[in-house]
């Protein structure tokens, strides 16, 4: 299985998943962060509890790593019902749609990753199982076609994507309770990974907690995975105990730096500031020159450098702020369009 967050977590063994599955909070008490999502959920699930009906489906956006999967297998665990996972891209046909709806049994959930995906004919199917818990489906083709209502057993559908704005109206409106997720703080993901270290067994001091939280942008999954490699080091090279130079140091082994940049990170920033002098530069180019595909930089690495104010999209191109060249030791130069003082020289027409 392959992830974006580069060496840390470029392929995940059996035991890798277990140890990700492991740490997961199974109930929305456990949940860290997210406060104001974790209550509002808490009310909906209580009094959906209390009436004794399925609560309103649930749609959850945010980045990727930040708990939405945590969050609906914790729905199906709170409510005490059967959760059935699939995701938009698998679910090609109507008739795909039609067998999984049809097979749930009463106040189940149903989770649907990256629901923005789902195809056309699924989406218009999935409407009247959300609203009327019913499905039609088409038997035969042209004029002698006919529809055969069936009936759907009341559901709860939990809807997760990383990419809300590609949710068509009609699929957003069916949901009754639609929240976001935010990266987490450093202080929350120093408690995180003093939960997940109890969990795994792993001695870690509170700097310890402090060093890796720092690198880890803000969200869980990479904080878990770097306590993982963490752990690995500590108990290889050092006495086993995560400590602030145990950290620094392991870190530093698999290429994460100060800021949580990976290798893939920083040759980007690399390529603008040594290659382009800080652009603007073309998508496909700067694609070309670390050796990735557009879409790999675009999608994997830009969000996170462009939040961390390292990089910036402009109408003609990508661009180096001044804290990207500073942050790779080199002096931005005077004029740079991040300086604010002057636009640099078009080195590269502007590609999409």
């Amino acid at each position: 299985m392959t992830d974006s967050e580069g060496l840390v977590s470029a392929y995940a063994t059996d035991a890798e998943r277990d140890a990700e599955v492991s740490v997961r909070p199974k109930r929305l008490a456990d949940f860290i962060a997210q406060h104001r999502v974790r209550d509002q959920l808490d009310l909906l699930l209580r009094g959906a509890k209390g009436r004794g009906s399925p609560p309103d489906h649930i749609l959850l956006s945010g980045p990727p790593g930040l708990g939405k999967t945590t969050l609906a297998n914790i729905v199906a665990a709170e409510l005490g019902s059967g959760i059935r996972v699939t995701s938009g891209p698998a679910i090609e046909r109507s008739g795909d749609l039609a067998a999984i709806v049809t097979s749930l049994a009463e106040g189940d959930v149903l989770f649907i990753d990256e629901i923005h995906r789902i195809a056309k004919p699924a989406e218009e199917l999935l409407y009247s199982a959300m609203e009327d818990f019913r499905v039609d489906v088409i038997v035969g083709k042209g004029p002698g076609a006919t529809a055969i209502p069936l009936d759907v057993e009341p559901f709860t559908l939990v809807g997760a994507t990383t990419r809300s704005g590609l949710l068509t109206g009609p699929m957003r409106d069916r949901f009754g309770f639609v929240a976001h997720l935010d990266f987490y703080s450093p202080a929350d993901l120093e408690t995180l990974l003093h939960r997940s270290a109890r969990i795994l067994g792993v001695p870690i001091t509170d700097e310890g907690a402090v060093e890796i939280a720092g690198r880890s942008r803000g969200t869980p999954r990479i904080a878990n995975r770097l306590l993982r490699r963490v752990r690995d080091f500590a108990e290889v090279r050092a006495d086993g105990v995560v400590n602030q130079e145990t950290a620094r140091a392991a870190l530093a082994v698999y290429d994460v730096d100060d800021l949580g940049l990976d290798r893939l990170d920083r040759a980007v920033l690399v390529a603008l500031v040594d290659s382009f002098r800080g652009g603007p530069v073309g998508l496909s180019t700067l694609a070309v020159a670390v050796g990735e595909q557009p879409v790999t930089v675009e999608e994997v690495c830009e969000p996170f450098l462009v939040r961390a104010g390292l990089l910036a999209r402009t109408p003609r191109g990508r661009v180096a702020t001044d804290a990207a060249w500073r942050h790779l030791g080199r002096t931005p130069p005077n004029g740079t369009f991040a300086s604010g003082t002057a636009a640099p020289p078009d080195l590269f027409s502007a590609e999409p």
